[in-house]
């Protein structure tokens, strides 16, 4: 396996940073973290490369909140700066890294996404007669950082690159605590090892898809699953004997859990792919494909709060627009046309006179 060097340069230069600010002011615009770094672009450019240059570069505290969205889920958000050095880090690294990866895995990748993956999810549901599906129980806080170093040496042997990557994973804040225990392990080994990267870093993302990629190589090609999709953490196989689908499914437990991982039992199943899978937002059949009822109640629920806001002057028509926009781009990757022509026309948006 090619190693690559030579790469620290590249991240640090200036016109990378200055790319990589680029690429991290997006949908930021209106941030004042952004904002405030934009106004002195230049020297927040200038002082960034020379932190990284001489390593005296230290990120920064977390924003943490909570955002809510069928169950909880804990987002902790970097410092606006230290988002441009984790784009300027995966700029160069992510291109020669992602070149790797295996054809079916869809999350956060330049070509893929959400959409993809169930268009080829239907492509397999057309072509097999069973379905597992599964999930990585917890997979984020359970991330081990001695074995993702060890997965991202594989790949890059550029010191200096790998002392900025042990930097971001060294500095992460804590996640919440998994206490697992797996093969060899003593009484204090979960607590021994640190664990965690946090959802919503890009570079979390990135570190994610190398963590598993040893594992997709191995269910393609050890276990000869043809027909496998990887999410993030959201797996299905498909294949025409039932029992070889529980096989697969005890052999991915055994190579996760060499990865510190296993599968959450309650998530995972084993099902005829006529019943319907709920996969990525969507409920997936071979000749059909519906939203999620969560999904439509949760629209439901933002449309009669926008009603409210904008009869008080709180939002304009263009904050609708937008927030519309987004969901007919999910909603029209279903059979929903009959759903979506009953929703908008019962939608009024009406200004109360005294707002006006």
């Amino acid at each position: 396996m090619k190693r690559y060097s030579g790469l620290y340069e590249k991240i640090i230069s200036f016109e990378n940073l200055y790319w990589a600010s680029q690429s991290a002011r997006m949908g930021k615009k209106s941030k004042q973290s952004c904002a405030t770094f934009e106004m002195n672009v230049e020297d927040e450019l200038i002082s960034l490369h020379e932190e990284l240059r001489e390593k005296t570069y230290q990120p920064g505290s977390y924003r943490e909140f909570t955002i809510y969205e069928r169950k909880p889920r804990r987002i902790s958000a970097a410092p606006y700066r230290d988002r441009v050095v984790h784009h300027a880090l995966c700029r160069i690294i992510e291109p020669i890294i992602e070149r790797t990866f295996i054809h079916d895995s869809y999350a956060c990748r330049p070509g893929k996404g959400t959409h993809r993956a169930v268009d080829r999810f239907t492509e397999f549901a057309r072509r097999n007669r069973f379905v597992l599906k599964t999930d990585i129980r917890k997979y984020f806080p359970s991330i081990d950082h001695e074995i993702l170093l060890e997965r991202i040496t594989r790949k890059i042997k550029c010191r200096d690159t790998l002392w900025l990557i042990k930097l971001i994973i060294d500095t992460s804040n804590p996640q919440e605590e998994i206490t697992t225990y797996y093969q060899g392990d003593d009484l204090f080994t979960p607590f021994e090892r640190r664990r965690s990267i946090p959802i919503g870093n890009l570079t979390s993302q990135f570190f994610a898809n190398v963590y598993l990629d040893g594992f997709d190589h191995y269910v393609k090609e050890i276990l000869h699953c043809d027909a496998y999709i990887r999410y993030v953490d959201d797996i299905v196989v498909f294949d025409d004997d039932k029992k070889r689908l529980w096989e697969i499914q005890q052999a991915m437990e055994e190579y996760l859990s060499t990865l510190r991982l296993s599968l959450h039992p309650a998530k995972t199943m084993v099902v005829p792919v006529t019943e319907g899978v709920d996969h990525l937002g969507y409920r997936v059949f071979p000749d059909r494909r519906r939203l999620r009822k969560d999904n439509i109640v949760r629209f439901h629920r933002r449309m009669r709060k926008m009603q409210e806001d904008y009869a008080t002057g709180g939002i304009t028509l263009h904050d609708v627009n937008t927030s519309v926009q987004s969901w007919l781009g999910h909603a029209k990757h279903a059979d929903t046309y009959l759903l979506r022509e009953k929703i908008f026309s019962r939608i009024c948006f009406q200004r109360n006179i005294s707002s006006i």
